[in-house]
């Protein structure tokens, strides 16, 4: 009886030292980024991004159709921002290993990757030298993190601390902040209804909420919220 073969990591994968090589899904909504991030993970011969999204909900669709090992999200994105996208992705794919490659280097994205179970956190400026090895600890299941995002966390963490403040609370549920993004990139009620397969009166009901909620008057002042809070660019 022959040998059983090994795996294969798909096609036009070859392996890795008889290893499969890492199966990634790149998101970012801007596709130059996109282009930039593949050549430097594609020139190595453990990893090879299978597949592309533009934004969060494509993420979560192509990852239910193209088998991948690793999520790299940027969290500014249309429609689903990319910690949306993790949530989503982490509840389907308990297995699947995610990081964040992203410009924003404050406390509340960096909690908020935590708390979606990212394995690292990548800021951009600096991708070309420690996105690599972010992937591969990654798959070893290794936390990874900027190194000055780190220093610049804690400090501002001890600080909190000194003042006797406690971290920041979210204001919003992630129903009502999917919303917003939603409000505030210009859709209908009924877009909005759509995306989300829910009723337009839940829609009208989570907008008179986050009014409330948030202190604010109306659509323009939801914008600039959604805006401040990194959930759609200006």
């Amino acid at each position: 009886m022959s040998e059983a073969s090994p795996q294969r990591p798909g096609p036009g994968i070859p392996p890795y030292r008889g290893r499969p090589a890492t199966r990634i899904l790149l998101a970012d909504d801007h596709a130059l980024v996109r282009r930039g991030v593949r050549l430097i993970l594609d020139g190595e011969p453990d990893l090879a991004v299978v597949a592309e999204a533009g934004d969060g909900a494509e993420a979560v669709a192509k990852a239910r159709t193209v088998e991948v090992d690793l999520a790299i999200l940027d969290i500014g994105m249309p429609r689903m921002t990319g910690l949306q996208a993790a949530r989503e992705l982490t509840r389907r794919f308990p297995d699947l290993r995610i990081l964040f490659l992203t410009m924003y280097d404050n406390e509340q994205y960096f909690f908020e990757a935590l708390k979606v179970g990212a394995s690292g956190y990548v800021m951009k400026s600096v991708a070309d030298r420690d996105l690599v090895e972010a992937c591969r600890a990654a798959m070893r299941d290794e936390p990874f993190i900027h190194p000055g995002a780190v220093t610049a966390l804690v400090r501002s963490y001890l600080d909190r601390v000194r003042q006797g403040e406690r971290l920041p609370a979210r204001a919003i549920t992630d129903r009502e902040e999917e919303i917003l993004k939603l409000v505030a990139e210009g859709h209908t009620s009924k877009e909005i209804a759509d995306i989300l397969v829910i009723s337009v009166k839940t829609v009208e009901r989570h907008r008179a909420n986050l009014l409330q909620k948030l202190g604010l008057k109306d659509r323009l002042e939801l914008t600039r919220y959604a805006i401040r809070a990194g959930l759609i660019e200006p």
